[in-house]
């Protein structure tokens, strides 16, 4: 898969190696129990008991059971089942265990604590109780595994129902253990590599994280950690889907001086100048009216090990942050994944299927699309941050900008950066809408004239703006995507046009801001 490469350009000689990798990915596998009326079935018709004595006697029973399971299971394996309270971090619990009392392979050790979770409880009714959902505390076990393949995973288990499975990976563990299997030098700390050898076979690992054969791997899991499933609750399956994905763009860095300087720019410029706009465009959306929900930047200094600056648009997020002052870390997560539209085939209920942008599916086989997205939406995010620590446009670019340009005997004017129609031709190009799919003749239209619907006006005015077009095209400050009508802001045009946009708005604000509106 192709990596990021236009920020790394710039500061090539920083940069060690650059690594795109999942991290943390959260699998939850849910029966078909998750509603009402399927409870209710399965109370009356599978089970045929009153609904009573189901939450009475029979739902503490399989609770009983699921725990005297976890315990057996640990005593064969001879590893610990210690109860532990809500708050305790399980995941430094498990690292702990692992490391006073080692294993290749296989289980590392059981907790069981006890959490509010969502399941049912039984309510009044006209003519019978009936089934209710609600959050209730209730006992859950945390199966530590130390996997061949995926190195250190948990698996969650609710022990009432709907007995919903949480399975917890994480991508860098994968390729750590991946490269342990082949001659390839690397130190892993924590999660992040601090040395790579070999990072372009890193690279092929780490991509082939989300091919593998995940439900076959989700379903094998369940089978060890709930007996219910050949007994009870046979005839059921769980159907595994994505709950979070974390996918992660590290930078490595040759020395914490060379990152230090930088990393401050960086999260300044993110956090003055990234507007609504620009952070929906770097997640591959669009501001518009019907866009129901917030867009937030968060920004925190006083963390360990350093700063850190969060997009938000509704539950999805955008991350900066430095890693042991080495890695330089741009890190998308998608929780929700149905808000991320993307380029697709889709079966229809009819049967038919259709390529097209559609929302992002969520289950389990759908991994890649998470990767796809994840990794598109930390190189935009990285490609607008590499106007920082960027001098002003040296005289050849500004002369370029100002000057008439001659191609095939033809002269084509230049810009003048203290004209005001010039700046706002600028500011429509650079709009953050146009980030992720580029813009076309009538979006630059519509910024920059009033709404005209007169034939004649509109044909006027979509050739001068096919004009203005094209003098940027030839200074190299736009570019044509290919087999489109589309175009997008290059490197050099968003550096040279957002320098002058920026000196205009600093000495006349009140004048730009009245005119553009």
């Amino acid at each position: 898969m192709k990596t990021v490469s236009r920020f790394v350009q710039k500061f090539t000689s920083l940069i060690a190696c650059v690594l795109s990798c999942f991290d943390r990915v959260i699998f939850k596998g849910h029966l078909s129990l998750s509603r009402v009326k399927e409870v209710e079935k399965f109370i009356d018709y599978i089970l045929k008991m009153r609904r009573v004595d189901f939450f009475k006697r029979c739902a503490p029973a399989l609770a009983q059971r699921l725990v005297d399971h976890a315990q057996k299971y640990a005593a064969r394996a001879g590893r610990p089942y210690p109860y532990r309270g809500s708050k305790f971090d399980k995941d430094k619990g498990a690292r702990e265990i692992l490391r006073k009392q080692p294993v290749v392979d296989g289980l590392i050790g059981v907790f069981c604590t006890k959490e509010r979770c969502a399941t049912f409880r039984l309510g009044r009714g006209d003519k019978r109780p009936q089934v209710v959902p609600d959050f209730i505390p209730q006992r859950v076990l945390y199966f530590y595994f130390l996997d061949p393949d995926l190195g250190l995973i948990h698996v969650r288990l609710q022990t009432w129902l709907p007995y919903t499975l949480q399975i917890a990976v994480n991508g860098h563990d994968y390729v750590a253990r991946q490269m342990a299997k082949k001659p390839f030098g690397f130190v892993q700390q924590d999660n992040a590599f601090t040395r790579l050898d070999e990072p372009a076979q890193a690279q092929k690992l780490a991509d082939k994280f989300a091919k593998l054969k995940w439900p076959k791997r989700l379903q094998r899991y369940a089978l060890q950690v709930n007996p219910l499933v050949h007994a009870v609750l046979k005839g059921l399956s769980y159907y595994g889907v994505t709950d979070q994905a974390e996918y992660a763009t590290d930078l490595l860095f040759t020395s914490k001086k060379s990152l230090a300087g930088l990393f401050a720019k960086l999260l300044e410029y993110a956090v003055i100048h990234f507007s609504a706009k620009d952070i929906l465009g770097f997640l591959g959306r669009k501001l518009h009216g019907q866009f129901d929900g917030e867009v937030l930047t968060d920004y925190k200094t006083e963390r360990e090990p350093g700063g850190r600056v969060k997009h938000h648009m509704k539950k999805n997020w955008l991350k900066m942050y430095d890693k042991f002052g080495l890695i330089l870390r741009i890190e998308t997560v998608i929780n929700q994944p149905g808000e991320c539209t993307i380029y697709r085939q889709c079966q229809h209920r009819d049967g038919t299927r259709c390529w097209g942008y559609y929302p992002m599916p969520k289950g389990v086989g759908n991994l890649h699309h998470d990767q796809r997205h994840a990794l598109a939406c930390n190189q935009r995010y990285l490609q607008a941050l590499a106007v920082v620590d960027d001098p002003t446009p040296a005289y050849q670019e500004l002369a370029q900008l100002t000057e008439p340009t001659k191609i095939e005997q033809r002269t084509y004017a230049g810009f003048n950066p203290a004209r005001l129609e010039d700046l706002r031709l600028f500011a429509a190009v650079l709009d953050g809408d146009h980030i992720a799919q580029g813009f076309r003749n009538k979006d630059i239209r519509k910024a920059l004239y009033k709404s005209n619907q007169d034939p004649k006006d509109i044909g006027r005015q979509s050739a001068a703006v096919g004009r203005l077009l094209k003098r940027l095209h030839l200074r190299h400050y736009v570019a044509k995507v290919p087999h489109t009508r589309r175009w997008k802001v290059t490197d050099r045009g968003r550096r040279v046009l957002g320098d002058a946009q920026a000196v205009y708005c600093r000495y006349w604000p009140e004048q730009f801001v009245r005119n553009a509106a």
